[in-house]
């Protein structure tokens, strides 16, 4: 018995030293590693790179740009199915364990020494332990950094709650396709919310973590499909669902479609760039990609649809009216494929409904072409083929036969034609180019603008970065200058000849498109038939200072020079300057700030910018208590009195009745506008307004060259913007401009302002006290002659008209 005690006590002891000597190792180990453990503490001030996101005016999503797409989501909007279909793949015991699973390292232990050689370790990683490894630690596969793991994890358990933990692991961890976090991940795979998503997809998103690559859902189906199904499995054992429903969910498909998200949808690719450079003109790129800014633009979807259909028009108008220039490519669909071969050609994807075609045979005057095959998600070629037909009325625009204009490979872009299903037209991208800005004229919001035919060809954006002479359409600045200084619209102007002197150079002889001129004639005649001549003379008499100041109060240009020919539109200025000057005369003459921004939010929801300043008195209140109703404080500059916006949109209204603007009156509603084309018609512009609504159009090529001796912005620009208002006031009344308080309209003779004493005439809009009186006499109207108008003048250097 006593040997028998001995043998205890040795063994005792034996065991108390090598638990000491152990615990001594322990001690050392513990505090040599703890010596340079990261800062966890740190993680309380978690803010990941999160997702900016763009919204249209509507609420709908436009775009997002990031470096790591993220969408950070706290623990309390997570669904309990998604939690728990993550700690059955990653970490079953985790509410158990105090940030390390001796259960696990144990399994992984074992698996270690009992593994085939060149087989990878089992991992036995906590989702606390991969919050410190991808937090603080790096991936690299040692015992040292794996013993670091395993002590940032204690003590990350001793600060932070479980709950606090799962919510950095599930918006920090990679879930490939560039999705970082569950929210993310649930959006671009499933075009879902995390509280959407049903078991199969909550238990493949799981399945994610352990190599998203491994189990790609296009080119790793079955190993994704695999990996899921063990998930559903695992949460089955785990007692979170029943064995019924994780069988159920184990026969359902991948489920995945991928999100594709680009402004391209709406048209909108312009727009959302021009966003993008100013939000990162204004935070920088940091805080673009990575600050999760919200971002509410003021894009009206359907009518920026509407703007790019009628700009896309009228450029395919004039396009084709000059000819077929060749197919896009020639592919050889002998030796390869023609699915294939014309896959590999790259399309606009911006320019729907057209679809890049390969001719497959030209049979007498039918031309039979393939669909250019669509992409898979994970890239690969469809299998499908789809065939069609382009008839000789397809091609008729071509003003050629079929066979001079197509052959076997050619590689074309074609349109289907309505309610003929099968049949094609053929198209091609316009060499020209132009702009449209749709802007809400007592705001400035940006509601539509497109820079060009398509985004995806240039991202050169021609409603803003393009400084273009306005030619004409600037006229209407320096009528409303006039009529601000003593001027009305029945003032007669002479319409004559007239000689510039310029230092050192020929005298300046501007003259009229159609080279005419027709004497005295009132104010009003001189924008409505755009004459140059009058214009110039009226320049010259109210001084180009004073012109120069008007147009840079309407924000035309900040700077203009004092000449003579600024005055008919020299200058080179934008298409959204020219339509936020013009919101302003239809407005009453109050500045506006043009913006495509209405408001933007930090990651918290904080506002950082807000577009309206004005102050709304009596809003702050709790309750109603009787007193007066809020009233939104209108504070911005009066740049023309409201009397003379008034007279000039009246005038411009008249463009539209009698004079350049006539192909703007099939849209039956009251619209007032200017044309403006430059000299050799390098640019042909249109820029007017409704009511409620101000459009501005532009068309040029990019390298400036004439678009034909005898073209005009009537001829062009201005069927753009009578397509375009046609479809964005169709279901809008004919409201008329509204006459403000003061303004006296009086009947007077088109012809010379006096008042009109039968049925003919117009009715013409006066100022107090400056009206035609009784007698017929103009009033207080000033006449401008020169002392040589009647000089006459041979050839002249032309001018802008």
């Amino acid at each position: 018995m006593r040997y028998i005690m001995r043998f205890f006590g040795v063994l005792f002891t034996a065991g108390a030293i090598l638990f000491a000597v152990g615990a001594a190792i322990a001690a050392v180990v513990i505090w040599q590693y703890s010596r340079d453990l990261p800062d966890y503490t740190q993680l309380a001030a978690y803010e990941p790179p999160v997702t900016t996101r763009m919204h249209a005016g509507d609420g709908s999503l436009l775009a997002e740009y990031s470096r790591e797409r993220r969408l950070y989501l706290p623990i309390q909007s997570m669904p309990p199915l998604l939690i728990e279909a993550f700690i059955s793949a990653e970490d079953k015991n985790f509410y158990k364990h105090p940030g390390v699973d001796i259960e696990g390292i144990a399994r992984a232990g074992l698996y270690f020494f009992k593994r085939d050689r060149g087989r990878r370790p089992q991992g036995a990683s906590t989702i606390t332990q991969q919050v410190a490894k991808n937090f603080l630690l790096s991936n690299e596969q040692t015992f040292d950094r794996k013993i670091k793991e395993m002590l940032v994890a204690l003590r990350i358990e001793t600060t932070f709650t479980k709950d606090r933990i799962l919510e950095l692991y599930l918006n920090e961890i990679y879930l490939g396709l560039s999705n970082y976090g569950v929210a993310a991940a649930s959006l671009n795979y499933f075009g879902k919310a995390v509280n959407e998503l049903t078991l199969p997809e909550v238990a493949y998103l799981a399945a994610l973590p352990k190599g998203p690559n491994n189990y790609h859902p296009f080119r790793q189906r079955e190993a994704a499909i695999d990996r899921r199904n063990y998930v559903i499995d695992r949460m089955v054992d785990n007692g979170y669902v029943d064995r019924e429903t994780g069988d159920r969910a184990k026969k359902e498909p991948l489920g995945v479609n991928v999100r594709s998200l680009s402004p391209n949808t709406l048209a909108a690719g312009f727009f959302a760039e021009e966003v993008r450079r100013e939000l990162a003109e204004r935070f920088g790129e940091k805080a673009l990609y990575e600050g999760g800014l919200s971002v509410r633009t003021t894009l009206d979807p359907k009518m920026q649809l509407m703007a790019r259909r009628s700009l896309a028009d009228g450029l395919v108008r004039y396009d084709e009216a000059h000819g077929w220039r060749g197919p896009v490519q020639k592919v050889d669909i002998v030796a390869k494929e023609w699915g294939t071969a014309v896959a590999d050609v790259p399309a606009l994807a911006d320019v729907q409904p057209w679809r890049l075609a390969v001719v497959l045979d030209v049979q007498g005057e039918v031309a039979r072409i393939g669909l250019q095959p669509r992409r898979e998600g994970g890239g690969e070629i469809s299998r499908d083929r789809l065939t069609g037909a382009i008839p000789a009325e397809g091609v008729r625009w071509t003003r050629k036969p079929m066979r001079q204009v197509l052959a076997s490979g050619d590689v074309v872009y074609v349109e289907p034609v309505a309610d003929r299903p099968g049949q094609y037209r053929l198209r091609q991208i316009p060499e020209i180019s132009g702009a449209l800005v749709a802007m809400d004229p007592y705001t400035g919001r940006v509601l539509a603008m497109v820079g060009g035919f398509s985004f995806d060809q240039s991202k050169f954006n021609r409603a803003t970065q393009a400084h273009r002479q306005p030619g004409s359409s600037f006229k209407p600045f320096v009528y409303a200058t006039a009529l601000d200084n003593g001027y009305t619209p029945a003032s007669i102007i002479l319409d004559a000849p007239i000689e510039i002197a310029q230092t050192g150079a020929e005298a300046w002889k501007p003259e009229n498109y159609d080279g005419k001129s027709n004497g005295p004639r009132t104010l009003r005649y001189g924008i409505e038939h755009s004459k140059n001549l009058m214009t110039v003379r009226l320049s010259q008499d109210i001084g180009m200072p004073i012109v120069a100041d008007y147009a840079r109060r309407f924000g035309i240009y900040d700077d203009m020079p004092p000449f003579l020919s600024m005055s008919l539109g020299a200058g080179e200025t934008t298409v959204l300057k020219m339509t936020a000057g013009y919101s302003m005369l239809v407005n009453g003459g109050k500045r506006i700030r043009p913006t495509l921004v209405d408001r933007i939010q930090d990651r918290w929801g904080r506002n950082v910018f807000r577009h309206d300043e004005r102050a709304c008195e009596g809003c702050d209140a709790d309750r109603w208590n009787g007193q007066n109703e809020p009233n939104v404080v209108d504070n911005r500059e009066q740049v023309l009195d409201p009397l003379s916006a008034y007279q000039i949109t009246s005038i411009l209204e008249g463009v539209v009745i009698r004079g350049t603007g006539g192909a703007i009156k099939e849209v039956g509603k009251p619209l007032a506008g200017k044309t403006g084309t430059t000299n050799d018609a390098k640019d042909v512009w249109f820029v007017g307004f409704s009511p409620d609504l101000a459009v501005g159009v532009y068309m040029g090529y990019d390298r400036p060259r004439s678009l034909g001796t005898s073209a005009t912005a009537g001829q062009y620009a201005a069927p753009i913007f009578r397509d375009f208002m046609k479809l964005a006031l169709a279901d809008k009344p004919a409201t008329p401009f509204r006459v403000p308080p003061g303004i006296k309209l009086v009947k007077i003779n088109r012809d010379d302002g006096t008042r009109a004493s039968g049925g003919e005439g117009i009715v013409e809009a006066f100022k107090p006290g400056t009206g035609p009186n009784e007698h017929g006499n103009r009033g207080d109207v000033p006449m401008v002659f020169a002392p040589d108008y009647d000089r006459a003048v041979s050839a002249g250097t032309g001018g802008l008209y």
